[in-house]
């Protein structure tokens, strides 16, 4: 997996939340331009692989913002941490607008929660740009019954869409969405079976990091986070995204005898 100028293979790798909203759901993942250099400056050095910005919450109940309020957000702080850190940089945003700025201000990377499907520029903007995609799985309504059809003829649909837009088959990573259009009983069926959503090839992200799935007040969720990127590592899923960089770089490492 080839993001920015970094290849990616044969291990779990840590990808940090650094988001750039006033609302996103933990509180302690807010970031403005004057605080994200000393986040980025603290994952880096807990051993984070990728960094991961978030012009936009997506928790339950958020209030959407438009795709110039995105690239309003984040152009100090993306130009701050292209130029201070030699890390891979992904943005997370379904607009192609957010995505064709962010990738001409330095981004490796876009991680699109709607797998290519919410804006029809998408896909030809990642492609024309010569950037990864992450693509995850997302639906308007919840699932029911099987969820692995659905969630795996998701991810095969905007795979061809990627790559018939021209995006390269080795920048291409696959996320089953916990936490979207799945109840708590089918984001655990999905963790616990994450590794059935590869197909041809392509590497895994797991974003599982104090999700509502583990119940009870956010800031006790770190423990059952740390499990499930345990789970990962044994699974050898090649991302886990989250907001604690020091403890679950600790995990992976504890898996992989380090």
């Amino acid at each position: 997996m080839l993001i920015g100028n970094k290849n990616f293979e044969n291990y779990t790798y840590v990808m940090a939340i650094v988001n750039l909203t006033p609302d996103s759901f933990f509180a302690g993942s807010r970031n403005t331009a004057d605080t994200v250099l000393r986040t980025v400056e603290r994952a880096v050095k807990d051993g984070a692989a990728v960094i991961d910005l978030g012009p936009q919450s997506t928790r339950p109940g958020h209030t959407p913002v438009s795709a110039e309020e995105e690239i309003s957000r984040l152009e100090k702080p993306l130009y701050l941490v292209k130029k201070n850190f030699g890390i891979p940089v992904s943005v997370d945003t379904y607009f192609s607008k957010t995505a064709k700025a962010a990738l001409s201000m330095g981004a490796d990377m876009i991680n699109d929660v709607w797998g290519l499907t919410h804006d029809e520029d998408m896909a030809s903007v990642i492609a024309g740009c010569g950037a990864a995609a992450c693509i995850m799985h997302n639906a308007k309504t919840p699932l029911t019954g099987d969820i692995w059809q659905p969630v795996k003829d998701f991810l095969k649909n905007s795979v061809n869409t990627a790559l018939a837009a021209g995006i390269a088959q080795n920048k291409i990573i696959l996320d089953g969405g916990i936490g979207f259009a799945k109840n708590r009983e089918q984001n655990f069926e999905l963790v616990n079976g994450y590794e059935r959503l590869s197909f041809d090839g392509y590497p895994l992200l797991l974003g599982t990091s104090r999700k509502s799935m583990f119940g009870g007040d956010v800031e006790g969720r770190l423990a059952p986070t740390l499990e499930t990127t345990r789970i990962a590592a044994r699974k050898k899923i090649l991302f886990v995204r989250v907001h604690d960089v020091k403890e679950n770089v600790q995990a992976v490492k504890e898996v992989y005898g380090e």
